[in-house]
């Protein structure tokens, strides 16, 4: 067998890689529905497992796992719907306290020597009125994702039929195939418990974001703590995403001093929990490094688009699993992906 040189086997993998992901992309409307009803049906394999245990009729292990999955998915989506649609409301409502702040930003930039041009400019693109296209365009993208709902349906309706047989095959696949059918039940282990612990956290940041949004008398406190659960789930930015609604309001409400106020809590409570806490629980649950988890945001995202930040975490664990952890040779690739060391390499230390 001739042995190819090693730059050409990296180059030929990433021409190769850069050509799926472009495939992948082309599709992405449908890859992205694919693997998030392969993510949700992994997410309640255990439900339907210990149905089956228990001797359950097949229409029950099919019906109860389905139902827990569209009770979170309508959750989320309705949540998310109506966090659009109120800072729309609220946008209109608070027009001309918005005035006032804009003539208080004015005559504070103009001692510091900025022209009333750059002033006028700067206002203009944070008038509470242009909120109200971003929030339609928000709604018109949940609108095609309720379109594509259907899709997402479909897809969790065939696999929660195939769940049993898929099982089975696997399990009869274990002595041909032992490292690729291992990689796949670590997928779907560690795939559950990045969701528990996202979950997890996530709820207790959304508690402490509703009492610090309670004591500072933002609007709509309980609708944002519901919006900081959702974007935990997003890697690296997700606090972003769910800060700016309610910063932005106690800055109308409230006015500066509010807003400062707002993203203090929110720096700090994330600081304690989403980075010195949770990472932990986190890392040792996902298996990928922190660099690995900035990168899998940002293909993913350019990949799939937004269904493709929130998948980012399960998508490149499977790619992993198929990739790295079903051949047994890849130990440093392994390496490289988790940043943790390969055992050979602690034996030698």
């Amino acid at each position: 067998m001739i042995e190819l040189p090693r730059a050409l086997v990296v180059l030929l993998t990433t021409a190769a890689a850069v050509i799926t992901l472009a495939g992948i992309r082309a599709v992405g409307d449908t890859v992205g529905p694919l693997v998030l009803a392969l993510v949700l049906i992994v997410a309640v394999a255990p439900v339907r497992a210990a149905l089956e245990r228990r001797g359950a009729a097949v229409w029950i292990q099919v019906a109860v796992p389905l139902l827990i999955v569209l009770v979170v998915l309508l959750g989320m989506v309705a949540a998310v719907v109506v966090a659009a649609a109120q800072l729309g409301q609220l946008a209109a409502q608070y027009s001309d306290t918005f005035q006032k702040l804009a003539a208080q930003v004015r005559s504070f930039a103009a001692e510091l020597g900025f022209g009333a041009a750059q002033i006028d400019k700067a206002v203009k693109s944070f008038d509470p009125q242009s909120l109200l296209p971003l929030a339609q365009g928000v709604l018109s993208g949940l609108t095609g994702l309720l379109t594509a709902f259907f899709l997402v349906l479909v897809f969790l309706w065939l696999m929660s039929l195939d769940a049993g047989n898929f099982t089975k095959i696997v399990r009869s696949a274990r002595a041909q195939r032992p490292h690729l059918v291992a990689a796949l039940g670590e997928f779907a282990v560690r795939t559950r418990q990045y969701l528990l612990v996202s979950t997890v956290f996530g709820a207790i940041v959304a508690v402490l974001d509703v009492i610090a949004l309670v004591v500072l008398s933002v609007p709509l406190p309980i609708l944002w703590g519901i919006l900081s659960l959702i974007t935990n789930y997003v890697p690296n930015i997700g606090f972003v995403l769910g800060l700016v609604p309610p910063a932005l309001l106690g800055l109308l409400d409230g006015g500066f001093s509010t807003m400062v106020l707002v993203i203090l809590a929110y720096i700090v409570i994330n600081m304690v929990v989403q980075s010195f806490v949770q990472p932990k629980f986190l890392g040792d649950a996902v298996g990928l490094s922190t660099t690995m988890t900035l990168i899998s945001l940002i293909v993913w995202a350019f990949v799939i688009g937004p269904l493709g930040a929130l998948l980012a975490i399960p998508l490149s664990l499977l790619v992993r699993a198929l990739l790295i952890d079903s051949d047994p040779s890849a130990r440093f690739a392994r390496a490289l992906v988790s940043g943790e060391p390969p055992p050979q390499g602690r034996k030698a230390a």
